[in-house]
């Protein structure tokens, strides 16, 4: 049975996707000789090792939605799911094999992994993939066999910060999505209309401006 182990060479930005997208170069090794690799249906779960970095002042502040305040981060700092991701490795007969492993990337800020991207200003994202799936293979005497991978297979990587605001920003140029509920949307699009607002971005900061002013 296939002893594979799994490592991610680089990242990279997948050009003209419909939506943003990164490849992650994965290259993966068969420790077994004399056994060709037939077809991998490779799961991967990736998550944000959060407690694998360091985090700036301002940093710090731009997480508290996420972990709270930095004097309770040792009880609120955990590992984030980012996403879940498959892809169908083709056969190799050597002792190795390589295949980009394609990650959408959501710029929806109602989700936790996203807060979190943004919300650091430099330096990496420690991510630690884990591998599920099943693997076909050629055994010596030519008959096909089927073997589950298991979850213990997994593969550490650190992504440039720069990299993933260099994506959204040629994506999203000089733009944040925002996920509201419908009764907000209609409430804020009531507003825009009533006050003659040209745009959303208008509306917005005039209801900001007005609470600025009551607080005041």
């Amino acid at each position: 049975m296939p002893d594979l182990s799994f490592q991610i060479e680089t990242a990279t930005v997948v050009p003209f996707a419909a939506i943003p997208m990164l490849a992650f170069r994965l290259q993966i090794r068969n420790a077994v000789a004399n056994e060709a690799i037939h077809t991998i249906a490779l799961r991967c779960q990736i998550q944000i090792e959060v407690t694998r970095r360091r985090y700036s002042s301002a940093e710090q502040e731009h997480l508290l939605d996420l972990f709270g305040q930095p004097d309770r981060w040792s009880q609120t700092l955990r590992n984030l799911l980012w996403t879940h991701a498959t892809v169908l490795v083709p056969g190799f007969s050597g002792p190795s094999g390589a295949v980009d492993l394609q990650v959408p990337c959501s710029f929806d800020f109602n989700v936790a992994a996203t807060k979190y991207f943004a919300g650091l200003s430099d330096g990496e994202i420690p991510l630690n993939m884990l591998f599920s799936g099943t693997v076909f293979y050629v055994r010596e005497d030519s008959s096909l066999q089927v073997a589950p991978i298991s979850w213990e297979k997994e593969a550490r990587y650190t992504l440039p910060v720069t990299l993933w605001r260099e994506m959204m920003e040629s994506y999203y140029p000089n733009s944040v999505w925002l996920n509201l509920h419908r009764d907000v949307f209609e409430r804020l699009y009531r507003y825009k209309m009533q006050h003659g607002i040209p745009t959303w971005e208008r509306a917005l900061e005039q209801v900001l401006d007005s609470e600025s002013m009551v607080n005041k």
